[in-house]
């Protein structure tokens, strides 16, 4: 199972993102892979095939309109069940033996 973080904007479209980042999530949504949103990027949860499709789905959604675009990823494969996105959160949060802010 992977876990891939990214975030993908154009840098040439001037300051605010929120409508290149809207059309993302979008496309993310509609996956129906599990994901979850943070100020700084989405993390996205499945198969390596899955979330790559994913990736490059929205690629293709920016890249006909945007000349240059910044891609940032991150992933990290584990073998086995899927759900990492929030056992590894539950885990840290039974050491600390308190709920955090996610």
């Amino acid at each position: 199972m992977v876990l891939l973080e990214f975030s993908m904007a154009p840098s040439t479209k001037g300051e605010s993102m929120s409508p290149y980042v809207a059309r993302i999530l979008d496309i993310i949504d509609k996956s129906g892979l599990p994901y979850q949103l943070t100020p700084m990027g989405t993390i996205i949860e499945g198969e390596w095939d899955e979330v790559m499709a994913v990736v490059t789905a929205c690629f293709k959604a920016m890249q006909t309109d945007c000349e240059r675009i910044g891609t940032h990823i991150k992933i990290d494969y584990r073998a086995g069940p899927g759900s990492r996105m929030k056992s590894k959160i539950d885990a840290v949060e039974q050491k600390l033996g308190r709920k955090l802010s996610t």
